[in-house]
């Protein structure tokens, strides 16, 4: 009798340490993880914290286009704003990021490419931006790539963008060193550059800030194609699900209102928003 009495209370200590398990412990709703496809309590999404008009940590909160997306994708997953945990994605560390399950999904600038892809999955792409030149507004001289040959072009540190340019067309370009992009524009409203190049995107999304709105203008070169696509974990059916949302914000016109708020006073010609999986070389 002694020894079944034993038995049952080991049996309910048992059941009560699964039904806890079940309940409390599972990891992967708590973060929003791919597996559950939403309605956790909380999604990790990674964004870039210091790109004006698409992805920037401001003390009023988040903001910018890829903020905007990533906003409209998580309530189609199933979470709502308050249930997005931001995570800093700098540039060198996303395919880690997700390799880790350190977010769910990165939507920070991220052009799909080749290398890319053997690493990590995308989503969309959702917006097509091209390498382009900011000038000043009043600028009449730069009218085409070539013309940065006698121009003094802003490079910045561990950017390919002003490389490329001074390597392919305009070969006599003047470099000039800065440690940002944003530290490049006191300098190209001053007079000590002539032109930045990097994604138009990012050139519009500095050029809309308050304190250059009408200081500056987009040469529009659309010198390369960059598909922006939302990375996600290798093999995640999250992928499937963020198309499925991409596809909803297109048709229901909140992409459209999310570029021109976001970059509408840079005047940015974008172009319209791309098909799922059309990837422009």
């Amino acid at each position: 009798m002694k020894l079944r009495k034993v038995t049952a209370a080991s049996a309910a200590v048992f059941a009560l340490a699964l039904t806890a398990t079940a309940c409390g412990g599972g990891s992967d709703k708590d973060s929003g993880s791919s597996s559950s496809g939403g309605g956790g309590d909380k999604i990790k999404i990674g964004i870039k914290y210091d790109q004006p008009g698409l992805g920037q940590k401001t003390p009023q909160g988040y903001a910018g286009f890829d903020v905007d997306v990533a906003t409209y994708v998580a309530k189609k997953l199933g979470y709502d704003e308050k249930q997005i945990e931001w995570k800093e994605s700098k540039s060198a560390d996303r395919e880690t990021m997700l390799q880790r399950g350190d977010v769910e999904f990165i939507a920070a600038t991220y052009s799909i490419n080749p290398e890319r892809e053997k690493k990590v999955d995308f989503a969309g792409p959702y917006l097509l931006a091209h390498q382009d030149v900011l000038i000043r507004a009043d600028d009449n001289k730069i009218k085409s790539p070539e013309d940065l040959n006698s121009a003094k072009l802003c490079s910045v540190t561990g950017s390919t963008s002003a490389q490329n340019v001074k390597e392919k067309l305009a070969p006599k370009a003047q470099l000039q060193p800065y440690p940002t992009y944003s530290a490049c524009l006191p300098g190209l409203q001053n007079g000590a550059v002539d032109a930045l190049t990097t994604d138009d995107s990012i050139l519009a999304g500095y050029a809309a800030q308050d304190q250059f709105k009408g200081k500056f203008k987009l040469a529009g070169f659309k010198m390369t194609n960059e598909n922006y696509g939302i990375g996600v974990k290798k093999g995640s059916d999250l992928k499937a699900k963020i198309n499925d949302a991409l596809e909803a914000m297109v048709a229901d016109g909140s992409w459209e209102k999310a570029v021109k708020d976001n970059f509408g006073p840079a005047n940015y010609q974008y172009e319209p928003a791309p098909k799922i999986g059309d990837i422009k070389s």
